[in-house]
């Protein structure tokens, strides 16, 4: 789950990290009073989830009430594009002014805590070249990136944030003040199970302070049922509606651009290898979902519903392993799904495992017009060409 900038702020001072002063605003008004409170200079950023938000223009500077009263106009309803939000941009509903700083003689640099899939670990990372172009650094100079494997059965110790800290070039008095600042962001990142938190900048002043003045902050979903507090910051307005609709029946949906295949599978290792199979046959999915091993008669039905609604889906794979979820459960959804919604793109569906003779006879005796295929290949050929051939 993402959040907004000014909320992974408020949830880093929680732990002890110093961020700038700042207010959320929603309306022109608001931006305005936050600004007279804060005191000029202010900075406004939009907010959004995604990053790039400088260069589309989401992060302006105001010097006194009508620069900022016209900076909050214009940004507020304005469709942001940025290299992480695609072509079709995100519109601007909320804003965060903060209060502006003196850069002069600062540093800017780079940190954040992530979850290291190969060795099953997080790791902390630091960088000397911090600010908007971090992934550039990454790709062309991976040895500017200082890495520091953490054990999870003993933390993120005081060592080592002193390595990354004297690894990033600062000065002895300085690194007194990053060592705590590291430690209090990695007790940020472990007591609320997030899954990314990043901070780029992470500022040194002249006067040698240190001050995160942005952050990112991901959390880990399946451990949001131990932070309730959590998921009252969830913005729906900043995820595809079909995701949202799709996680309030339990269902695992990610929607893809380009496709126009909609897989329904249970099991995420099957839906991928689905995916897959359906680009060597030269088609697109149009989705990822994963029904889950237990779905039931209505899952599928809510499943069946959330693909069609896409209107790029021209085609439906359904590929089901019977083992805990039966196939004559699921021919009894996906039969039940089709008379009600009323579906007229063609349907493959290809089961094997528990109960598979008499879930294909239920689709056969149903009238409906399926098509069943017995291996994963002949499934995806079949869609692909219903679904208008290789894209």
């Amino acid at each position: 789950m993402k959040i907004h900038e000014y909320q992974g702020k408020a949830v880093l001072a929680q732990y002890g990290v110093p961020v700038p002063k700042g207010k959320v605003a929603y309306a022109i008004d608001e931006a305005v009073e936050a600004a007279k409170g804060l005191g000029f200079p202010v900075v406004v950023k939009a907010q959004i989830h995604a990053g790039g938000r400088g260069k589309g223009g989401g992060v302006k500077l105001a010097k006194g009430t009508d620069e900022c009263e016209a900076i909050a106009k214009a940004m507020l309803g304005m469709t942001l594009r940025t290299h992480q939000t695609g072509p079709e941009g995100r519109v601007v509903r909320r804003l965060l002014i903060e209060q502006g700083m003196d850069l002069s003689g600062s540093r800017e640099m780079y940190l954040a805590i992530l979850v290291d899939r190969a060795s099953g670990k997080p790791v902390f990372m630091a960088s000397a070249r911090g600010g908007m172009d971090i992934e550039e650094v990454a790709r062309k100079d991976p040895k500017a990136i200082l890495k520091e494997p953490v054990d999870p059965a003993v933390g993120f110790r005081p060592y080592q944030a002193r390595k990354l800290a004297f690894g990033l070039g600062l000065a002895p008095e300085v690194v007194k003040r990053a060592e705590p600042f590291m430690l209090a962001l990695y007790s940020a990142f472990e007591g609320k199970d997030a899954s990314l938190l990043e901070v780029n900048p992470f500022l040194i002043t002249k006067a040698g302070d240190v001050l995160a003045l942005d952050a990112k902050v991901n959390f880990d979903d399946n451990a949001l049922f131990r932070h309730p507090e959590l998921v009252e910051l969830r913005d729906f307005d900043e995820e595809e509606p079909l995701e949202v609709e799709a996680s309030k029946h339990s269902l695992n949906y990610i929607k893809l651009e380009g496709g126009n295949v909609g897989c329904m599978v249970n099991g995420a290792g099957l839906a991928m290898a689905t995916m897959d199979i359906i680009k060597l046959a030269g088609g697109a999915p149009a989705n990822f979902l994963d029904v889950g091993g237990g779905a039931n008669a209505d899952q599928i039905k809510n499943a069946l519903r959330i693909l069609l609604a896409d209107p790029d889906v021209k085609g439906v794979l359904i590929n089901i392993f019977g083992g805990i979820l039966r196939c004559d459960v699921l021919a009894e959804g996906v039969i039940a799904a089709v008379r009600d919604l009323r579906v007229m793109v063609p349907v493959v569906v290809r089961m094997k495992g528990n109960n598979e003779d008499r879930g294909r006879a239920m689709l056969k005796e149903s009238g409906l017009n399926f098509e069943t295929a017995d291996t994963m290949t002949e499934a995806a050929e079949n869609v692909v060409r219903a679904a208008g051939g290789a894209r």
